[in-house]
C-alpha cells in the first residue's frame, strides 16, 4: 500500500493574491500527516489562529505526489 504522506506549512506571504514568502528561513513547519484528513485538521487550526493576519497563509503538499515510484527516476534525480 502506497503511503499519502502531507506536508502542512505557512507563513507571510509577499502579496496576499499570490503564493510566495516574505522569508523563507521563517516559515511555519506544522507537522508531516499520514492522510489528508489529519493534515486538514492541522491546516484549519493553524488557518484559523492566524485568521488576523492578512498576509499569513497555510497550505497542504501532497507529498505522495511528488514521488512516483514507477518511474525510472524522479525530477530531482534528473537535476544530477
Amino acid at each position: 500500500m502506497t503511503q499519502r504522506l502531507h506536508l502542512v506549512f505557512g507563513g507571510e506571504l509577499t502579496d496576499t493574491q499570490g503564493t510566495e514568502f516574505q522569508d523563507v528561513r521563517n516559515i511555519d513547519i506544522v507537522g508531516m500527516y499520514p492522510d489528508y484528513a489529519s493534515a486538514y485538521n492541522a491546516w484549519k487550526a493553524k488557518a484559523q489562529a492566524s485568521v488576523d493576519q492578512a498576509e499569513t497563509r497555510y497550505f497542504i503538499a501532497h507529498l505522495h505526489r511528488l514521488v512516483d515510484e514507477e518511474a525510472a527516476s524522479g525530477p530531482t534525480e534528473e537535476l544530477g
